[in-house]
């Protein structure tokens, strides 16, 4: 969490990607679909001004979007926790059927990584045995 000394600390666009791995255009992106918890502000020139909170939730939206959450559902989290107290139960199903999204991707993840493992130690035995010539020709591979 952050402190309020880090509250008051701002940064422009340019840090703010930086930071979190987005691009500028990824960032005012996320602005215009309201994924940010928070209004922006500006600055007297008119340039964005980020806070602590506002990268730290970026971040946190980073990775719910690497995880595979859906744009749809993050706008909704967003709405939600902009909403203020009195919906964490909802905030909490929305993040527990995701997590099990990402559970069921992980587990078939592990089943691709199992049956890759079963090729590659195929394949390291046909070459380490000298018999590797047609391996690859799925007419005759094992």
């Amino acid at each position: 969490m952050a402190t309020a000394a880090q509250q008051e600390e701002t940064f422009t666009i340019g840090e703010v990607a930086e930071r979190t791995g987005l691009s500028v255009h990824a960032l005012r992106y996320y602005e215009r679909q309201d994924l940010l918890i928070g209004p922006v502000r500006r600055t007297s020139g008119g340039r964005r001004s980020y806070t602590t909170v506002d990268v730290d939730w970026l971040r946190i939206c980073v990775r719910l979007r690497e995880s595979g959450m859906p744009l749809a559902d993050l706008t909704r989290f967003a709405a939600l926790v902009r909403r203020g107290p009195g919906n964490e139960e909802d905030r909490l199903r929305l993040l527990d059927e995701h997590r099990q999204r990402v559970e069921a991707q992980i587990q078939a993840l592990e089943e691709c990584r199992a049956l890759i493992e079963w090729k590659v130690g195929v394949y390291t035995e046909h070459l380490r045995a000298g018999s590797a010539s047609g391996l690859w020709d799925p007419r005759h591979e094992a």
